[in-house]
């Protein structure tokens, strides 16, 4: 069926024909199933804000999302969302003339957290924690506004393992993103539908395509981040061993409590042994 080229979402219009497209095609449609039915990320009726930033990995959850939903596969209304947050020279009309062409439901929204950052971010101090609570803020607003049920974001597999190390070396607790997330008010879920997906293969399909790439300004302004550093640990361990990153992604979906230190996932305190036969009698004999 995804073969087919007369009937077509037009955010797949203009695709290369080529075999090797054709594959990275279904690897990410099949992996993006794959991650909604593992989590239980769909509802039928719900409706989804799709954020979309305008870098590969939201061009390639907005195209498959849709895909999927013009096969009658994801039984869900989308609502395509871009949030401007003021960084200067960012080019406002990108977005908007695009999914205008796509034909895709849209709101752009515009909210100036640049500054905000900017005056409250100490120099020389990472501005992504702040700047993403404050879009998050945001977008929960937009989510109540439009009857949204989930938050819908590009996250993919190696976001989750750099997360992951990121909070192990730093954080000193094992933890990353979830696939799926219920927010503090219990109101809206938070859903990564590419949890699965390798990044590279988000950066080939984006490029295939040719859709417009907006560069992040601010943090991707910033050198010597702590996610390029465990970004670069990753990537040199790849070369090493390829297949590396599929390996320690597998190992997030197999964890084994009873294997770890944790007294609140594990009773340790009341795993004992049977207690020997003649044990009354040992005790009685001293």
């Amino acid at each position: 069926m995804l073969d087919e080229t007369d009937d077509i979402h037009p955010l797949f219009s203009g695709a290369p024909k080529t075999t090797e497209f054709r594959k990275l095609r279904k690897r990410i449609v099949r992996e993006t199933r794959e991650a909604m039915d593992r989590y239980g990320m769909v509802r039928r009726g719900d409706r989804w804000l799709v954020c979309l930033s305008g870098g590969k990995d939201s061009y390639t959850l907005l195209a498959v999302l849709h895909e999927l939903k013009w096969r009658g596969l994801l039984p869900v209304d989308l609502l395509a969302c871009n949030l401007d947050q003021g960084q200067p020279g960012f080019p406002a009309t990108v977005l908007p003339d695009f999914l205008k062409q796509m034909g895709v439901e849209h709101r752009i929204e515009y909210a100036d957290t640049y500054s905000i950052v900017k005056q409250k971010v100490p120099a020389g101090r990472t501005y992504c924690a702040l700047c993403s609570r404050l879009r998050r803020g945001n977008l929960y607003r937009i989510a109540r506004e439009e009857g949204c049920s989930a938050v819908v974001l590009g996250h993919h597999r190696d976001d989750i393992l750099e997360t992951f190390f990121l909070n192990l070396f730093h954080g000193g607790k094992v933890a990353t993103m979830p696939p799926k997330l219920l927010n503090d008010e219990g109101d809206l879920c938070v859903l990564r539908p590419l949890a699965h997906v390798a990044e590279a293969d988000c950066a080939r399909f984006a490029a295939a395509m040719n859709y417009p790439i907006i560069p992040c300004d601010l943090c991707g302004s910033q050198d010597g981040l702590q996610r390029q550093a465990i970004k670069a640990m990753l990537d040199t361990w790849e070369e090493k061993a390829p297949g590396r990153r599929g390996k320690m992604f597998s190992a997030l979906m197999s964890v084994r409590p009873s294997h770890m230190l944790d007294t609140a996932l594990f009773d340790f305190a009341g795993l004992m042994g049977t207690e020997p036969e003649n044990s009354t009698e040992m005790e009685g004999s001293r």
